[in-house]
């Protein structure tokens, strides 16, 4: 599968409408985390030097701030407080080629998470070509994802590209491949465990995951975060899936691995070619991190192909240096969605826009 890309196209004095993902942590007004801001910017570059006007167009989750004015100010874009109307459209009729602009939270509109076409069409618009670079929302279905595709011309970004081909290493990787499967939300990994019990050596189950399978085993978990709606019966004793042989806990929660088996995974990480890892091992945000920062520092030394991927995860293991990894996604949900399915809404739109 080949995505249309921005590298095969002449934007030159072209209004390009630019889906990022800028859905980063803010505080007091500040971004604290550039992570994905600072991935996105090979696109933004990229296109200021092919002459484009650039329409920048993104999302912050309700609860951080309902406002993109503190990305604005940190990457130093001119800003419209507005997403629609005569205000944004004068200021666009004013751009020059090579300029640069972002508008306003998308989600303070409603009808973008519906998907709604007369918005993404009122989207449209505003540009001649439409370029996705936010691979990290693209399982979502939503207007500036998905039906926007329907009337612009539109092709993949650098950095979703990149995402695009990284991953797809998973699907035909080199042997031994070892799959390590963390954090607390179990019903997103559920679909990857499925597919890579056919395709991975080894699939390591930890954090609060693994609580899941202790408690279907019939230990006593104490007060530990479990999922009481996914079965995971049928996984039970598979010769593929391996657990921690030791955890961390306090006050009867389990919050880490253990020593033991930190080591047990050292040794994994040691044999393996390819190391896929989302989720972190423990409560890292309240310092139990020992066993996720050592499997990350092994994986780091380790001459394995490694990506990792997960908001939490790419926190919890910053501290060592991201640029020690062979691939770090900036996708969380569509990284374990594209590993299950193979594809995502954002991709099948591509695919399928008009060119």
């Amino acid at each position: 599968m080949k995505l249309a890309s921005i590298k095969n196209i002449n934007p030159k004095g072209k209004r390009v409408i630019l889906r990022a993902d800028f859905n980063v942590p803010i505080e007091k007004g500040r971004v604290v985390d550039n992570f994905r801001i600072k991935k996105t910017l090979p696109t933004i570059k990229f296109l200021k030097k092919k002459g484009a006007k650039i329409i920048i167009i993104s999302h912050i989750s309700k609860g951080k701030t309902s406002t993109l004015l503190p990305v604005a100010k940190y990457l130093k874009l001119d800003f419209i407080p507005r997403i629609l109307g005569l205000e944004v459209e004068k200021k666009i009729k004013e751009m020059r080629n090579g300029d640069a602009l972002l508008l306003e939270n998308l989600r303070i509109d409603n009808r973008e998470e519906k998907n709604d076409k007369n918005f993404a069409k009122q989207l449209a618009r505003l540009g001649d070509i439409f370029v996705n670079d936010a691979f990290s929302v693209s399982h979502r279905k939503h207007a500036s994802v998905v039906a926007i595709t329907q009337y612009l011309p539109s092709y993949a970004g650098l950095l979703f590209e990149e995402e695009f081909k990284n991953l797809r290493h998973a699907f035909k990787p080199r042997h031994p491949f070892l799959l390590i499967l963390g954090g607390i939300k179990f019903g997103t990994k559920l679909g990857v465990i499925e597919k890579f019990l056919k395709i991975a050596d080894k699939i390591f189950v930890g954090g609060a995951l693994a609580n899941n399978f202790f408690r279907a085993q019939g230990l006593d978990i104490g007060r530990s975060a479990f999922d009481p709606k996914t079965n995971i019966k049928k996984y039970l004793n598979h010769s593929k899936i391996i657990l921690p042989e030791d955890v961390r806990t306090k006050d009867s929660t389990i919050l880490d691995c253990g020593p033991n088996t930190a080591r047990m995974l050292s040794q994994l990480i040691k044999q393996a070619r390819l190391v896929l890892w989302n989720g972190p091992l423990g409560d890292f945000e309240k310092g139990f991190d020992k066993g996720t920062l050592a499997v990350a520092q092994t994986i780091a030394k380790s001459k394995a192909r490694s990506i990792i991927g997960g908001g939490d995860t790419v926190a919890s293991i910053e501290k060592i240096g991201l640029n020690k990894f062979s691939f770090v996604s900036t996708a969380g949900g569509a990284m374990l969605e594209f590993l299950a399915k193979g594809t995502l809404p954002g991709i099948e739109a591509l695919k399928k826009s008009k060119k």
